[in-house]
């Protein structure tokens, strides 16, 4: 999973509009964009120009009605709940721009690494597309972590951050990638063991999902103090929650993809563990295999697919409540429609047929 949400019920959408949860965040939409803006200047400085193609324009307004505004918010929006959340719980202006810039980084990072796992392409840089595309991650990965160093640097001469904390808060982000990073290693081969719905959540989810949440909250925890420290601390914990939900609803769009690499995915493990007998046939075939027919989910598995998905949900409530609990506006009864709205391009069709929201 990425940090990259697509929303793609319309329904959804329209609900949180009319919920004031666009309007909520669009302080944090509008720093999210300077942000990234920023640090596509100090990209700049990072490579010559001959590899380099123009940035795309800043959007001086963003309002979630305008596909430019649905699009930035589409790309960003875990990013931009994090800064809302952080602003909720009282970070000063000033800080609040430099871990918007940082997470904008580290976003552009896992991207980068994501890539190469997945034999993807997708860049956040204006980088000129002249080289293959395992390159051009490669190329990537270099330059954020050059920004990231920037971003650093500048906060530092900004006078919001000491000097001594640079190399603390690359060290925590270090350690937490590499620990996501051995995970997605250990499924390079594929997997052989499916381990049970529970002992999956807890050892590949809340890694994958919950610790990949989780790293924008590195450098606040190190910077931040006393109260605020605690609260962000406990914050933390509500977001490796969500980062858990939203890992469960990629295993359901992605299930074909798992299959064919053989990679952890709960859907395989509850039908596994606790389908059918119906249902633990047609996967030990398609398992075996490695080949799964496009709808398998749908028309094979649909019964377990909605308990998993219920997992999710379950997740997800848990972590806006907490989040609620310490005074963020978010109304925590509307988490079941932020699982539903986001979703992978792949997996549109597949969501609305499991929530019956066709």
């Amino acid at each position: 999973m990425t940090l990259s949400p697509v929303f793609r019920s319309p329904r959804a959408v329209q609900l949180l509009a009319e919920q004031g949860v666009w309007s909520n965040l669009a302080l944090d939409i509008e720093a999210q964009a300077e942000a990234v803006g920023t640090v596509h200047l100090d990209f700049e400085g990072v490579i010559d120009g001959s590899f380099r193609k123009a940035p795309p324009p800043a959007l001086e307004t963003l309002e979630v009605t305008t596909s430019e505004g649905l699009s930035f918010l589409q790309e960003y929006f875990f990013l931009i709940l994090f800064s809302s959340i952080f602003r909720s719980l009282g970070v000063e202006k000033s800080r609040l721009q430099a871990y918007a810039e940082l997470n904008f980084c580290i976003k552009g990072t896992i991207t980068a690494a994501d890539n190469l796992f997945d034999d993807q392409s997708k860049t956040l840089l204006p980088l000129d597309p002249n080289s293959g595309s395992r390159f051009m991650s490669i190329l990537q990965l270099m330059a954020f972590e050059r920004l990231a160093r920037s971003v650093l640097d500048r906060a530092v001469e900004a006078s919001v951050i000491e000097r001594g904390s640079v190399l603390t808060i690359q060290r925590a982000l270090m350690d937490r990638m590499a620990e996501i990073g051995v995970l997605e290693g250990s499924e390079e081969s594929g997997v052989d063991v499916i381990p049970a719905p529970n002992e999956m959540l807890d050892r590949v989810h809340r890694v994958r999902g919950g610790s990949l949440f989780a790293l924008a909250f590195e450098a606040p925890l190190i910077l931040e103090e006393d109260d605020l420290k605690g609260r962000i601390s406990v914050a933390k914990e509500a977001v490796i929650r969500l980062g858990t939900a939203f890992q469960i609803v990629d295993d359901l769009t992605d299930f074909e993809f798992d299959i064919g690499r053989r990679s952890h995915n709960l859907l395989v493990s509850q039908v596994h563990h606790m389908g059918t007998e119906k249902e633990r046939i047609a996967l030990a075939g398609i398992w075996e295999s490695g080949i799964c027919p496009d709808g398998s989910v749908e028309e094979m598995f649909a019964s377990s697919a909605r308990e998993v998905l219920q997992l999710a949900y379950l997740e997800a409530r848990a972590s806006f409540r907490s989040l609620q609990d310490l005074g963020y506006w978010f109304e925590h009864s509307l988490a079941d429609e932020v699982v539903h709205a986001i979703v992978g391009l792949e997996g549109v069709s597949r969501m609305q047929d499991l929530t019956g929201d066709g």
